[in-house]
């Protein structure tokens, strides 16, 4: 049940009764002092019809007042109209959550959609590192929150296979490169060539002509070339698939810029045919001239040289995720910085006439506490398995500075769990498009807004289970629950908001909404246990407590999972 669409309808069809014209209700959240939601429709209604607001607003509260859903409709302000919840109908959709343990009250999407996802996409024969860290976090929780309102969801890990680089590395495997080296760490060496032939390439021309040469026999299927740039792929995909494997990501599609390779000429003679592109200074290029937004710079899709280029590859992307996925969308969780060659893309595409619906997710920069992007102290890129490693350490140590009820064993146990959870909600509560700062001591923490707060509130929940020796898959079936106490009520109020909550986060690809509502779960979960004893209470009340306990846990542990962190049963 989504609770604010409810009061939007009823809302809307409040206003049409009382004033007879259909507009909307314009609801936001309210002042707790005063509601738990405000409707504002009619500030701009009084204007429109040449009527004092209040004496609008006061025609739709008398029509509100009276709906099950609610215990009040009050005038105040200028025209607003105050709605509070009534505690007899909050507990009537608590108790039907509680038979929706698959979902949690969460009804799917109105309009189905396939879509692709494209994140991640780290390079070929090179280490993953810290840039990558939010596209790859972002991405995984935008798949996961799409999939559980009901969309099919193809998550594509779009890898940079296939450029440039490649013809460097060939020559420079073969002149610089070490069959021991390549066998101990292949990805370590094939850094290591790489950074030398590229030296190389500078002062040296003939070197640099022999990359190219090497790259073009690439291209055209030379098979010594084929396999060692399969060589290098495979090397590759055994280093990422440890990185993903701990940061509990996986992909659908793994296709890489390679994959499109045949699509290309295809490509630039569709856009030739339809005018889309022209020669200049002997490239081939889509101009913009109608469009001045998107800048002066043109979208080169050929060199003079006849190489193809990223604008091109992407575009028979597009083009392959509409005719072999059956995509009807299709997200790029893609750096900011990119935001001017998406418009671009999106732009030819629509020329094009293909209708599938486009989006970039653009997000800002990590940093560091000098607020430049975030390096070793030796201004060297940070590795993220080197970052992963260092989040296990600290969160075993910061494990052990709090005292918990853990022996060493425990403790080694859940420092991924804490560690990794700590890094990727410290990254998704931030929202996406702002650069954030990293600090270890704040992400790692069980106080305040952090991972390991909320991972050791839900731990604290199912722990009130274990005292008390209760089955809360019982709970299940409770028929009756009554919210007496304030702090109940304004705990039942919060698990409602679960489902508007996932499906904004879902619609407007912004996890950190989902994260807002966990914190704000959590805490409220904790005044609650302060104020309303559990296991001591009376009868009549206890069965209501412990069901409370139970919803705030299975939505934690739900929302967190939808964020891509894990819960520990103790902590």
């Amino acid at each position: 049940m989504r609770l604010e669409r409810s009061l939007e309808k009823l809302a809307r069809q409040a206003i049409a009764d009382a004033l007879g014209v259909d507009a909307p209700p314009l609801l936001k959240p309210a002042n707790p002092a005063h509601g738990d939601y405000q409707v504002n429709g009619a500030l701009p209604l009084a204007k429109e019809q040449q009527r004092p607001p209040r004496e609008l607003a006061t025609k739709v509260a008398e029509r509100l007042a009276g709906e099950p859903m609610l215990a009040a409709a009050e005038v105040a302000g200028a025209g607003f109209v105050n709605l509070r919840l009534h505690p007899t109908w909050v507990a009537e959709q608590l108790l039907a959550m509680a038979r929706d343990a698959e979902h949690e009250g969460v009804p799917p999407a109105d309009q189905l959609q396939r879509v692709v996802v494209d994140f991640s996409g780290p390079n070929i024969a090179k280490q993953m590192h810290v840039g990558h860290l939010r596209s790859t976090i972002i991405g995984d929780a935008i798949c996961r929150l799409l999939r559980f309102v009901g969309h099919t969801v193809i998550g594509d890990n779009h890898l940079g296979d296939f450029g440039t680089q490649f013809g460097l590395l060939i020559v420079g495997v073969r002149e610089f490169g070490s069959e021991a080296a390549l066998a101990a760490d292949a990805i370590e060496e094939l850094e290591r060539v790489y950074k030398l032939a590229t030296a190389k390439s500078k002062d040296d021309p003939s070197f640099a002509e022999a990359a190219r040469l090497e790259l073009a026999k690439l291209q055209r299927g030379d098979a010594d070339n084929r396999a060692l740039w399969q060589r290098f792929i495979a090397a590759t995909r055994v280093e990422l698939d440890k990185i993903y494997g701990r940061l509990d990501i996986h992909f659908d599609a793994w296709l890489g810029e390679s994959a499109y390779e045949t699509l290309l000429p295809g490509v630039v003679k569709e856009l030739e045919a339809k005018g889309l592109a022209r020669q200049d200074q002997g490239a081939l290029c889509v101009f913009f001239e109608d469009e001045p937004e998107l800048g002066k710079s043109p979208f080169i899709v050929q060199k003079k040289d006849g190489a193809f280029l990223y604008a091109t590859t992407d575009i028979a992307t597009v083009l392959y995720r509409r005719d072999h996925f059956h995509a009807d969308r299709a997200i790029y969780v893609v750096d900011q910085r990119q935001s001017l060659h998406f418009k671009q893309l999106f732009s030819v595409m629509k020329k094009l006439g293909v209708p599938m619906e486009l989006s970039h997710v653009g997000f800002g920069s990590v940093l560091g506490k000098d607020g430049k992007p975030l390096k070793t102290r030796d201004g060297q890129v940070i590795r993220l398995s080197a970052l992963l490693d260092e989040a296990e350490t600290r969160a075993a140590a910061r494990m052990r500075e709090e005292g918990l009820s853990l022996d060493e064993t425990q403790i080694t146990e859940l420092a991924p769990i804490v560690g990794i959870g700590a890094v990727k909600y410290a990254d998704l509560m931030q929202n996406r498009l702002s650069d954030y700062h990293f600090d270890w001591d704040k992400m790692i923490s069980f106080k305040g807004n952090a991972g390991p707060y909320l991972q050791y509130a839900y731990a604290r929940i199912q722990a009130i289970f274990r005292k008390g020796e209760i089955d809360p898959k019982s709970l299940a079936s409770t028929q009756a629950l009554t919210l007496a106490h304030d702090a109940e009520l304004a705990l039942g109020k919060q698990l409602l908001r679960f489902a508007d909550v996932v499906h904004q986060a879902a619609e407007q690809s912004a996890p950190h909404l989902l994260c807002d509502h966990l914190y704000a779960l959590a805490r409220l979960f904790s005044l609650f246990y302060e104020a309303c004893p559990v296991l001591r209470a009376e009868p009549a009340e206890r069965t209501g407590r412990l069901l409370l306990c139970w919803l705030a846990a299975r939505q934690m542990r739900t929302g967190l999972g939808l964020l891509g962190i894990a819960v520990p049963e103790r902590m």
